[in-house]
């Protein structure tokens, strides 16, 4: 679907009631695509680093590892899958190929792999196991591979390139969807000292000719999804999905990789990936040092709540399953989210605006609905809000929404309390994009008022959403 006929569905979507429209939103600078779109709605999933590393103990391995070290004795996929849709995340990213080059699918294009490993004689699977469970538990299957293999022999010769495609084929065309490719940027000496000049051309377009509803993580592309410049797991405060589109861009800090470019050409929303523990494969001596409930929903509240998505890093152990340390945190973490974002305190309330376009009225921004939307008049940048709660009410917590399918518009924002006899600010923020959330010692008011100070264009949002978070002051 090109994007201006997305736009247009999506348009259609926002409208109440289509026979009434009399007004219509122009789109706004760059658009996503229905790729995008979905991916970003998936807000939060899980990674999952498994192979050789989980058992030598290390976090890269040489290539030289024995294929037989890899022996998980009660490998459950089901597990894995099971905890992920316990903590409700949407989807699981395998990491079905590391920098050693071992594959955890029996590629017929290298001897460093499960079949050459004591796991299940050399007849196991991992990648066929776990797209099972995934679609018995209902979530999407992602896959990482890295294109630097210190094992294989071509590696840093031209043919290599033949061989990454070639493994790009098999696992795309033989375990059903794939919803995102991870391609990892490292480039370094194969077994013969050499590096490889990758052919990103080609890795590119074998995804789209095998997978074309998945969007790919790197830097080779335009259209898909960029890195958040960090592995600490925050995006930060301003968070365009807008991008430049390269990193060789001159100006392609990690902190402008994070922010993105309000300018950019490329639609390119940015991934939040972090470890829930210190590495990102199993070592039973971090066991302890798992990131508490509170670290994660800082996380949470830093990357899905500053546009980016979450993808958290939950290793199998040695025996293949998810940690009953990872796997009860994840719940704990689960539970805050629920008691966090339990009830909308905004939903009902009465909400008008300073200026509206047509039948896109302010009330639609607090009936629990993104699909519908408000949107300022023609050339009016610098609209205010404002919400008469049905009473006075305490909360801690904002969660702004921008409509994305017609453009990334807002670039700044404030937010009042109605105290007494005036007006006191509680909160400003930057960009908002597909989420925002901001959190904020509790008050308690009976009217909030939100004024845009700096847009793009016309602001169009889709929800305003009131919370009170106990776990917060």
């Amino acid at each position: 679907m090109n994007k201006i006929l997305l736009a247009l569905c999506c348009f259609l979507a926002c409208i109440p009631d289509p026979a009434q429209a009399q007004t219509r939103i122009a789109p706004y600078g760059v658009l996503p695509s229905i790729n995008q779109l979905h991916w970003q709605q998936m807000e939060y999933y899980m990674f999952a680093h498994f192979g050789p590393n989980t058992f030598t103990g290390k976090e890269w391995g040489t290539g030289k590892e024995d294929p037989r070290v890899f022996n998980p004795t009660h490998l459950d996929c089901l597990q894995w899958a099971r905890v992920a849709k316990a903590a409700g995340m949407t989807g699981i990213i395998l990491v079905a190929k590391h920098h050693d080059g071992f594959c955890l699918w029996p590629s017929a294009y290298s001897k460093h792999t499960v079949a050459y490993s004591s796991w299940m004689n050399g007849q196991g699977d991992v990648l066929k196991d776990l797209a099972a469970a995934c679609r018995v538990y209902g979530l999407k299957l992602g896959l990482y591979l890295s294109p630097w293999d210190r094992n294989h022999p071509a590696y840093g010769t031209p043919a290599y390139n033949q061989v990454f495609a070639g493994m790009l084929n098999e696992v795309l065309t033989h375990y059903g969807p794939i919803f995102e490719v991870w391609f990892d940027g490292a480039n370094g000496e194969g077994p013969n000292g050499k590096k490889q000049v990758y052919d990103w051309a080609l890795f590119d377009s074998t995804v789209k000719h095998d997978q074309p509803q998945a969007v790919i993580f790197n830097f080779s592309n335009t259209d898909g999804i960029r890195w958040v410049g960090n592995e600490s797991g925050y995006a930060p405060e301003t968070s365009w999905s807008r991008d430049s589109g390269f990193q060789s861009d001159s100006r392609m800090t990690e902190t402008r990789m994070g922010e993105g470019f309000e300018e950019g050409p490329y639609w390119r929303p940015s991934e939040t990936d972090v470890s829930i523990r210190p590495g990102w494969f199993y070592h039973p001596e971090q066991d302890s040092l798992v990131k508490t409930v509170a670290r994660l929903m800082e996380i949470y509240e830093q990357s899905v709540g500053r546009n980016s998505s979450l993808l958290l890093n939950v290793p199998p152990d040695r025996e293949g399953r998810i940690s009953p340390v990872d796997s009860s945190r994840l719940m704990a973490f689960r539970d805050a989210r629920l008691a966090a974002f339990l009830h909308n305190l905004a939903l009902g309330s009465r909400t008008v605006a300073s200026t509206t376009a047509g039948p896109y009225e302010a009330a639609f921004l607090t009936d629990g609905n993104p699909r519908t939307c408000w949107a300022a008049g023609n050339d009016k940048k610098s609209p205010e809000i404002l919400l008469w709660l049905t009473r006075d009410t305490a909360f801690n917590t904002l969660e702004l929404m921008e409509y994305l399918p017609l453009g990334q518009r807002v670039k700044s924002f404030t937010v009042e309390a109605w105290q007494g006899k005036k007006w006191t600010l509680i909160a400003s923020g930057t960009t908002i994009g597909h989420i925002r959330i901001l959190t904020f010692p509790t008050v308690r008011t009976g009217r909030l008022r939100i004024r845009i100070t700096g847009s793009d264009a016309p602001p169009v949002l889709s929800e305003v959403q009131l919370y009170r978070d106990p776990a917060l002051p």
